[in-house]
């Protein structure tokens, strides 16, 4: 069996207790995109000034809503959450008995990635001992980046990266039209002026900037930098970031 648990990934449970408050309500006025909408949605939990302090996806279970995040950050991604909570009677915790599944195509029955189809196919399910030990976080981290596609506070940085420069407009991780958000002031203003001069790119290894660089993964010849717009070569973009013009 062809390995697709995702171990670099947790998931959070947001749930009423005793059924007295609505977690989509309660995460709606607080990340970019509209958690009202079909789901799953990828969205950005932002600082005030509108930079990004963690990216994930918010999936539905019955009531309650599920949240795709990493590993690594999901214990101070619940803590940032639990902050905005005050007295609701929002529970906010680590679903231990969940993992989160990924393949690299479409069309088994899965939900596609809503950034990009191209990214394959994830999904949300309880634990089993039947996979692989391995994993298949590799493939997956892989084959996103070769899409151009960047993540993760190791490539977003934290507080340092505005939502838009994460390229979040063109892999559908903004509502333009939900309403207010932390963060929104400055993300909807950048939008309408058109104004974002930097922009995370997917580059070649031995053509990143040593000083713009946030990740680099040699075993692929690949770096994720933080460059000014006028400064990128049209011809290292993706298509999907590729203006008419440069397509």
């Amino acid at each position: 069996m062809t390995a697709t648990r995702l171990y670099s990934r947790a998931v959070i449970r947001i749930s009423a207790q005793e059924g007295k408050d609505d977690p989509t309500e309660f995460l709606q006025g607080l990340v970019t995109n509209d958690v009202r909408a079909p789901l799953p949605v990828w969205t950005g939990l932002l600082s005030p000034q509108g930079k990004v302090l963690f990216d994930f996806f918010v999936w539905p279970s019955g009531a309650d809503l599920l949240i795709d995040c990493e590993a690594d950050a999901a214990d101070a991604l619940i803590k940032r959450l639990s902050t905005y909570r005050l007295r609701r009677p929002i529970e906010i915790a680590r679903d231990e008995t969940l993992a989160v599944h990924w393949r690299g195509h479409a069309g088994d029955g899965a939900a596609p990635d809503p950034r990009l189809d191209a990214i394959g196919e994830r999904w949300i399910a309880p634990l089993s001992g039947d996979d692989d030990p391995d994993g298949a976080d590799e493939l997956y981290r892989e084959k996103r980046l070769r899409l151009g596609v960047a993540e993760g506070q190791a490539e977003f940085g934290s507080e340092t990266t505005l939502w838009l420069e994460c390229n979040a407009a063109e892999l559908n991780g903004v509502s333009f039209s939900k309403g207010c958000y932390i963060g929104q002031e400055n993300t909807a203003r950048m939008n309408w002026r058109q104004k974002v001069n930097r922009r995370l790119v997917v580059v070649p290894l031995d053509r990143s900037n040593a000083e713009r660089r946030r990740a680099a993964y040699p075993e692929l010849g690949l770096a994720v930098d933080h460059l000014r717009v006028e400064d990128i070569n049209p011809a290292m973009l993706p298509a999907w970031l590729r203006s008419p013009e440069e397509a």
